[in-house]
């Protein structure tokens, strides 16, 4: 299914920062980036004492700079805590509650639209279960639109929208706001946000992005601008299809055009079944969601509960489609693994749900075709459970550009 019309870009309300500028404005907004970005990125309130210490900027630049940024929202000040002995209570400084931003997503079996806030919490949020496969983009992404309506109608007043995204299970190019192709919506050539309603959703336009890369930035950051313990890692995620983005050093790895990730259509069986990409064998055709069901005599509608049900009471056809996909997901990961080397494997959607099943045979496999397996063991992580986490990624991507820029929100 095609749709035509100019290419549509990130909202124009969304104001940048510009590209040149005298330098005393530049060295402010820089200053104001790493004020906003160490309070964001400490687990732990601070004070403008430590913070002035772990930026090496003076007292008196960073209690500045923290009052426009409190003022504007972007920041926020805690009940002084009481100190012993003289000198004046230190005031916390955390992320700002009152920014936040949209974020949505469209995959096979769900749309959903989420409000995230800058410390990271799901303001207000919509999943709805449906099957997209084949569906039409435009009556899509309306439905869509009336969720992201919805979801804002519960944004408690005051709060500051400073953009929105828009998750996609497909190649995008994300400069160009273009969807190439989504093989398991049945879907290319499209320009999604030319069918978004923006005076619907506060006049916001999102940004479009891959669900897999996007769902893979909640697992290298805890909250927005906050690092997690997993800095390096291959991320898979699980639904009708199986999506792929690699992260180093808490960046996603894009590629040339953006395309880089896209594990679940890796050749692991030249002579295996079609996949609707138009190549034969592809991971997700033994590993995706429906893929396993089907071969473990479940019906596609079925929950990865059901088939984990099914494999420890001992049923030998759902044994062994856990143990087909672990096998299919050994080969694939085994050579990204050599490739690259990062030995950390994050599962998510329902290969994050049967992780347990698959682990032991996949662990198996990894040792056996990973080449630096002796000296270092691939691991497999569960992701949090997240019904939409392409979604949270959206709004995640989105808060960022606030603390890499701050000064347009002043």
């Amino acid at each position: 299914m095609t749709s035509t019309g100019p290419p549509i870009y990130a909202r124009t309300a969304r104001r940048e920062a510009p590209a040149n500028g005298v330098r005393q404005s530049s060295l402010r907004e820089s200053n104001l980036s790493l004020v906003a970005r160490t309070v964001c990125g400490s687990p732990d309130p601070l004070s403008r004492a430590a913070l002035a210490t772990r930026t090496s900027m003076t007292r008196s630049t960073v209690s500045r700079l923290v009052d426009e940024l409190v003022a504007a929202g972007v920041l926020d000040e805690l009940q002084p805590t009481t100190v012993a002995g003289r000198g004046r209570p230190a005031t916390p400084l955390v992320a700002g509650a009152g920014l936040a931003a949209l974020g949505l997503q469209v995959d096979a079996g769900f749309i959903a639209a989420r409000v995230v806030d800058l410390r990271g919490r799901v303001v207000a949020d919509r999943v709805v279960a449906d099957s997209f496969v084949g569906s039409d983009p435009r009556a899509t992404l309306a439905r869509l639109t009336l969720l992201g309506s919805e979801v804002l109608a519960q944004v408690p007043a005051g709060t500051r929208l400073v953009g929105a995204g828009l998750a996609l299970p497909g190649v995008v190019s994300a400069r160009a706001a273009h969807l190439l192709l989504a093989p398991n919506l049945g879907w290319s050539d499209l320009y999604p946000a030319a069918a978004l309603d923006p005076g619907a959703m506060a006049g916001l336009v999102p940004r479009i992005g891959n669900e897999a890369d996007l769902a893979a930035r909640t697992v290298a950051e805890s909250v927005p601008g906050r690092p997690s313990d997993l800095s390096d890692f291959v991320y898979l995620s699980g639904e009708i299809g199986i999506g792929g983005a690699v992260v180093v050093d808490g960046r996603g790895m894009a590629g040339r055009h953006g395309w880089a990730g896209e594990i679940g259509h890796v050749t692991v069986d030249p002579d295996g079944p079609t996949c609707p990409c138009g190549s034969t064998g592809c991971l997700e055709r033994y590993a995706g969601k429906e893929a396993i069901l089907t071969s473990a005599g479940l019906a596609p509608s079925s929950a990865p509960a059901d088939l984990v049900r099914a494999a420890r009471s001992g049923d030998a056809r759902a044994q062994d489609a856990v143990g087909r996909a672990a096998w299919a997901l050994g080969v694939a990961l085994a050579g990204v693994i050599n490739v690259l080397d990062i030995p950390a494997v994050v599962l998510g959607g329902h290969l994050g749900q049967i992780a347990d099943l698959l682990r032991p045979d996949l662990e198996r496999h990894l040792r056996r075709r990973t080449l630096s397996a002796r000296w270092v063991t691939p691991t497999i992580v569960a992701a949090e459970a997240d019904p939409a986490p392409g979604a949270t990624g959206a709004a995640m991507l989105e808060l960022s550009t606030v603390l890499a820029h701050p000064a347009p929100w002043l």
